[in-house]
């Protein structure tokens, strides 16, 4: 190709490059969405999430015998769609593997997980006497469409809602909203008549509109959120079952900790819009936790 030839290719791509940054400078509306039950705004870049089915509402009456340890292990199934989630949010930003990949390194091992989580259900009723209910058909999971929130299971009675940072979530599909959500208000009371275990109650993290540019690493960081909080549930739920500490251990070994890995995480979404020119926003208020 001649000097003069690939200097007008490179200009007419220079041209399409400017174009998609014009595009795209609106940006990409990921929070303020899903936690009140509001759609949220997505866009290419959104990560797809895992859609499992619900346990909770295919659950007989919950023995009071029982209930701790189902409390237990429905956080474990949130905690592992969280963490699959983040992997996929990862993956949306760097993808890795082949077709199969997700099908492989996703979806396979979060069926077995669920399997064996599922198992223990069962055997929770089982051991003090009642039906056993059969719940292998709710192992598998496939993907939801790109910021569509994963539905999950929740404290303490609470279907609706779904992850967090892709589009939806934690702090998108109703995890602290009062009317529904993983730790929606009305249940996940401890010492009530059916021993569940208490939820975290964390503010929703609410965004201004996303650059493109930094919607990846926003979306990854917002899934790291929700683990966060299905790991700090899933502690609570074993407080359920076998109590430690004093009065201040759960300030001291989850609320505390808990708040500060959310400052970290909250900070890197701040320097995801600064570094690429973006105005950082303050989400220092939304670090701090409390308890359903």
């Amino acid at each position: 190709m001649a000097r003069g030839t690939r200097k007008t290719a490179v200009l007419k791509l220079g041209g399409v490059g400017a174009l998609a940054a014009l595009l795209f400078a609106g940006g990409l509306q990921l929070a303020s969405a899903g936690e009140n039950n509001r759609p949220a705004t997505t866009t290419a870049a959104a990560a797809q999430t895992v859609n499992c089915p619900t346990v909770r509402d295919k659950l007989p009456a919950v023995p009071a015998a029982a209930s701790a340890q189902v409390e237990r292990e429905l956080a474990n199934l949130d905690q592992e769609i969280a963490r699959q989630n983040e992997r996929l949010a990862r993956q949306a930003v760097r993808p890795e593997g082949g077709p199969a990949f997700i099908d492989n390194a996703i979806l396979g091992p979060l069926r077995s997980k669920r399997v064996a989580v599922l198992d223990r259900i069962e055997i929770a009723f089982n051991r003090i006497g009642a039906q056993r209910p059969n719940l292998d058909a709710l192992a598998a999971c496939t993907l939801n469409a790109p910021g569509v929130p994963s539905a999950v299971n929740g404290g303490a009675g609470q279907n609706a809602g779904g992850q967090n940072g892709n589009a939806g979530g934690q702090n998108g599909g109703g995890q602290n909203d009062n009317a529904g959500g993983q730790n929606g208000n009305n249940g996940g009371q401890n010492g009530n008549a059916g021993g569940q275990a208490r939820t975290v109650n964390c503010p929703r993290v609410a965004l201004p509109a996303v650059p493109a540019a930094a919607a990846g690493q926003v979306q990854a960081e917002l899934a790291t959120l929700d683990k966060q909080i299905a790991e700090a549930n899933a502690r609570l739920a074993q407080l359920a079952v076998r109590p430690e500490g004093g009065p201040a251990f759960i300030d001291n070994a989850i609320l505390g900790p808990l708040r500060s890995k959310r400052v970290a995480a909250l900070d890197r979404i701040e320097i995801a819009f600064n570094r690429v020119g973006a105005q950082r926003p303050n989400l220092d208020a939304l670090a701090t936790c409390g308890l359903n």
